[in-house]
């Protein structure tokens, strides 16, 4: 090699050195940040929250909802966490173990949901546990990407399944023929299948802002598609399941309206989709009586959104607070210089 091109590999190395540390200020920086928004965001929810609106919907609740809503919740996030742990080997050959993937998954989504802005607030939770395992941002928005497809994967086949298998259900929501709903139904399964298509033999690399990301093949593609779905349906069933009995409201009915509130509370940016999932879900179900569906809502949102935002938050405190721990104990084992061991 000659001394050119020597220097200039060694210029190259310094500005990825540079880029790598800007990376690692910037995604600290951004993580302290969301940290703090997320406190005040937190204590914004619950000061707006009315004690006697929650009493209420706590009575009209009865217990054997209220834990069915959680299992489901769980569900839900169990399989958000495979979103991650699926989409690694795609994006890294760096081994990552589950319970760092299962941590980084749920916390990032946990937070995302509340906050907005989810390709943000995710990416950023996720640097913050990721690079501290040795992933480089490059990885960590790949990885991001990937389970965002992911998320929409899965709405969009649970949307046309339920559209095209059931449009009579799906008629109650969206007041549409039922031909109309097959058609629906059927330009979703085609735009799916355009993106299989795509990642099966089309290029697979993405340039965002100068990275090179690469989306996963088919085989990884297909189980995002079946945890997505899995999620989709968990998630509406802890709305289900907390209707009043009377509510008469068909599942598939409730997946139908479920996936159009969540695109359309994602689409607002709104912290939580508030407000816009609640307006969608009272026009989708007119038939749930308005006092009963509202304090189902209210239910939903805790169960759902509160209680996963909180225990992320305690999560990501504790672990930080671990990661200190150990390096003021690896610190302290260190003799000083000069000291005589």
């Amino acid at each position: 090699m000659s001394n050119v091109d020597q220097a200039a590999a060694r210029e190259d190395s310094a500005v990825m050195a540079r880029r790598a540390r800007f990376m690692k200020i910037a995604g600290t920086l951004a993580s302290a940040g969301l940290f703090a928004v997320s406190l005040a965001v937190l204590y914004w929810l619950i000061t707006e929250l009315d004690a006697d609106e929650v009493k209420a919907a706590f009575a009209r609740a009865k217990s054997s909802q209220i834990w069915l809503a959680l299992f489901f919740t769980a569900v839900s996030y169990l399989m958000l966490t495979g979103y991650d742990w699926v989409a690694l080997p795609a994006v890294t050959t760096q081994k990552v173990r589950y319970r760092i993937a299962a941590l980084a998954s749920f916390t990032s989504y946990a937070v995302s949901f509340t906050l907005g802005f989810p390709l943000l607030t995710a990416a950023t939770v996720r640097y913050w546990i990721y690079s501290s395992v040795g992933l480089g941002a490059r990885a960590i928005a790949s990885l991001t990407l990937i389970a965002g497809i992911t998320f929409w994967l899965g709405m969009g086949v649970v949307l046309a399944t339920v559209m095209i298998v059931l449009p009579g259900s799906a008629s109650t929501f969206t007041r549409l023929p039922l031909s109309m709903n097959v058609l629906i139904g059927l330009a979703v399964l085609l735009g799916i299948a355009i993106y299989l298509l795509v990642v099966k033999r089309g290029n697979r690399t993405l340039s965002v802002q100068g990275w090179q990301l690469r989306l996963p093949g088919v085989r990884i593609t297909s189980r995002q598609m079946a945890l997505g779905a899995a999620d989709v349906c968990a998630g509406a069933a802890v709305l289900f399941v907390l209707l009043p009995p009377d509510a008469q409201v068909p599942f598939a009915t409730m997946l139908a309206a479920y996936v159009f509130a969540c695109t359309l509370g994602i689409a607002s940016h709104a912290p939580g989709g508030i407000g816009v999932f609640e307006a969608t879900m009272l026009l989708a179900l007119p038939g749930v009586p308005r006092e009963q569906l509202l304090g189902a809502l209210l239910v939903y949102r805790l169960c759902y959104y509160v209680v996963p935002f909180v225990l992320a938050l305690v999560l990501l405190g504790v672990r930080e607070l671990m990661i200190r721990a150990g390096m003021l104990k690896r610190q302290l084992s260190t003799p000083d210089e000069g000291e005589h061991v």
